[in-house]
């Protein structure tokens, strides 16, 4: 079995303006200061990574790595949600999304697509210069307005949906096949990927790449009422990253799973600091060891209720103390010994 490695922070919901998180040498001592040991770096922050410059430079590369390191940490992971995002948006979703592209390709869906594309490419680049072996990401949407079927889909138009997903995610699969990288993409409602099953329905478009991978995300299935453990047994060769984030889902007489447009605060489900929603972490952290699953550990902070402060600094210890040290023997070896088969003939009494 494998230790899963951490505790580790996903940088993007504490970036800033503001010192100390305005730029990746702060953002290091900050979260090496909490007793972090990697970070999960959001690329469209230019003041982190210059994806340009990682993607043409091993220098560049290695100069980051060489930074992040000096602070104790590794960088578990590069990002791209929202660039994924934008590899797949429905033309209901051109306006709101377009804050996600540079101003060059805004108003323009196929020019930001085939930016979207590119951008992703670079960083599989850049994450391979880097050493790294998984990338978080989204799927981006084609389908998601018509996931609750009123009106009725037509026939044809899911597969036709995930077809051309595939189409556009193929060339950035391939791209970091070449450069030893796994794509995870986070199952997300909003996304055309957002629980097992339509996972499956990529994969089969895919030609079931090696490199459509899962990042593990218990707090989205909290929310959609998905048994988020047997996800685990399902799905546990594909999960190659791990957010570790909680979530909490309270039902009422007045509203479920979509929430009634409600803000955060007020929706039934809604996610919350570590330890304070109900995901069973115990139960997750002993079934990713269980199957050897090569994962870091990154906490994804998002909470309506408490301090981002509060939840960085809750966050590392919270994870520290549910990360398994793999056994390295069984607990009843005292009881073995080598292989006699005239003795285990006896036991068996033939």
């Amino acid at each position: 079995m494998n230790t899963i490695k951490g505790p580790a922070v996903f940088l993007a919901q504490f970036a800033g303006s503001e010192a100390p998180f305005n730029s990746l040498d702060g953002m290091c001592k900050w979260a090496a200061d909490l007793g972090y040991k990697g970070i999960q770096i959001p690329t469209w922050e230019a003041s982190l990574i210059d994806i340009e410059k990682a993607a043409e430079s091993q220098i560049y590369c290695d100069e980051l790595k060489g930074k992040v390191q000096s602070y104790g940490l590794e960088i578990t992971e590069l990002s791209t949600h929202l660039q994924g995002q934008l590899v797949a948006v429905h033309p209901a979703y051109d306006t709101m999304f377009d804050g996600f592209a540079p101003k060059q390709v805004q108003g323009n869906p196929k020019a930001r697509t085939e930016w979207a594309i590119d951008f992703v490419k670079k960083c599989g680049t850049a994450s391979g210069r880097l050493g790294l072996k998984s990338h978080a990401s989204f799927s981006g949407a084609l389908l998601w307005q018509t996931v609750y079927p009123w009106p009725q889909r037509p026939a044809g138009l899911v597969e036709l949906g995930f077809k051309e997903l595939a189409n556009r995610w193929l060339p950035i699969l391939n791209h970091f096949d070449e450069h030893g990288v796994d794509v995870c993409y986070e199952l997300h409602p909003g996304e055309d990927l957002h629980d097992g099953i339509t996972f499956e329905r990529f994969l089969e478009a895919t030609n079931n790449h090696t490199r459509a991978n899962i990042l593990y995300d218990p707090s989205h299935f909290v929310l959609q009422q998905l048994d988020y453990l047997t996800f685990i047994d399902y799905y546990h060769e594909r999960i190659k990253a791990f957010h570790v984030k909680d979530a909490e889902f309270n039902p009422s007489g007045k509203q479920g799973v979509y929430g009634g447009y409600a803000d955060w605060k007020d929706r039934a489900g809604r996610f919350r600091s570590l330890g304070d929603g109900q995901v069973d972490f115990k139960g997750i952290f002993t079934k990713l060891t269980k199957y050897n699953c090569d994962v870091w550990a990154v906490m994804e902070w998002e909470c309506c209720i408490k301090s981002s402060e509060q939840g960085a600094r809750e966050g590392a210890p919270f994870i520290q103390k549910h990360i398994i040290e793999a056994a390295t023997r069984s607990f009843d070896d005292f009881a073995g010994g080598d292989i006699d088969e005239d003795y285990l003939k006896s036991v068996l009494g033939i």
